[in-house]
């Protein structure tokens, strides 16, 4: 069986060669993310694991006829075309759980870089040489309403953090988690009434069609003036051009971002303007986007939320379980498709988690 791991970097290819010496498969490692053609002959590939720069569609994998199983390493899927593959009888596989409280902790570090003007601060002693705290004056999170939007497992762990500075949370989601709400006394709110009330929202939601641009040109409209709004979750969520405008136009008061919409064409904007699919829409996008970076009331960081050595440890060793599962047992311990996020957001129209 010969199978092919993308995005990999030197430490995962040794982790994994260790993991996997004694199971007499061969293995094949890429840094970089999945695409037919870096692979001179496909026909014999049984497994691909890739991860959330690899967009893999049916059209994709054509020339893998032995194909069997795709994994992700990462808990959202949206890179994957999920309905098509499995039409065709792949198995899908994913990591869950792996960072809840990685990504969470990254979302409030954020938070505080916005609110406090951190890196606006360290990038005029590093740079400018000026050690001054003019312009620098933030504002005190205790006794401020965070606005959780989302309360899966990751949104929980945010809930939780932002009691501990001493706010008061309130959250949206679109199936209230009940029993959460009693545990912890969480107030579950609409999502106009989190907006309108919330000085800090913080956005813990899957990336689908029901999400697509849940935060518009509308939402900001109806936000606080001066609320701060941080992405830990996917880029499509938030409508870029309406959160320039708000920028712009002074209604946001700050802007936290670990993903941005079409973030795959600003990591290479050579190769996107060259070769990619450059639709009005993804042109602008990718304008806009490196306009708003620029702005001082904005931090941008590039999708490592997840990114600490507990956590790539977990990927990995959750996604070498699921691969030996399926070659030992024809069954997956993470399915896509039996996942209960899947079927809640196909049965009701998007589960509200990460």
């Amino acid at each position: 069986m010969k199978i092919a791991f993308f995005e990999t970097t030197g430490e995962d290819q040794k982790y994994i060669r260790e993991r996997l010496a004694d199971q007499g498969l061969s293995l094949l490692f890429f840094e970089t993310p999945f695409h037919p053609d870096l692979l001179v002959d496909a026909s014999d590939i049984g497994v691909l694991s890739v991860f959330i720069g690899s967009k893999v569609s049916l059209e994709s994998i054509e020339k893998f006829p032995q194909l069997k199983l795709i994994t992700t390493r990462s808990t959202g899927f949206d890179h994957l075309a999920v309905g098509e593959l499995n039409g065709r009888g792949i198995r899908l596989g994913y990591v869950p759980g792996y960072g809840d409280n990685t990504v969470a902790e990254f979302a409030m570090g954020l938070v505080l870089a916005v609110v406090r003007k951190i890196p606006f601060a360290f990038h005029r002693i590093r740079v400018e040489g000026v050690f001054s705290a003019k312009e620098c004056a933030g504002f005190d999170l205790m006794g401020k309403t965070m606005g959780v939007v989302g309360t899966g497992r990751i949104g929980k762990h945010m809930v939780r953090i932002s009691r501990g500075i001493g706010m008061n949370v309130i959250a949206y989601d679109a199936h209230p988690d009940e029993a959460f709400s009693k545990e912890i006394s969480l107030p579950y709110v609409s999502l106009p009434e989190l907006l309108a009330q919330s000085d800090v929202i913080s956005l813990h939601v899957p990336y689908m069609p029901e999400t697509h641009h849940l935060i518009n040109e509308e939402a900001f409209a109806a936000m606080k003036p001066g609320a701060v709004l941080i992405n830990t979750a996917r880029g499509g969520i938030i409508d870029t051009h309406a959160l320039l405008q708000a920028l712009q136009g002074g209604k946001l008061g700050g802007f936290g971002a670990d993903v941005l919409e079409g973030e795959e064409h600003v990591t290479d904007e050579g190769s996107f303007l060259l070769y990619g699919q450059r639709t009005k829409e993804n042109v602008q996008t990718l304008a806009e986007n490196l306009v708003f970076v620029d702005l001082p009331n904005v931090v941008v960081t590039p999708h490592i939320a997840f990114y600490t050595r507990e956590a790539l440890e977990r990927i990995l060793d959750a996604d070498i379980k699921n691969i030996l599962s399926f070659l030992e047992t024809n069954s997956l311990v993470y399915d896509i498709m039996a996942s209960k996020r899947l079927a809640d957001a196909s049965s009701q129209g998007g589960d509200i988690k990460h």
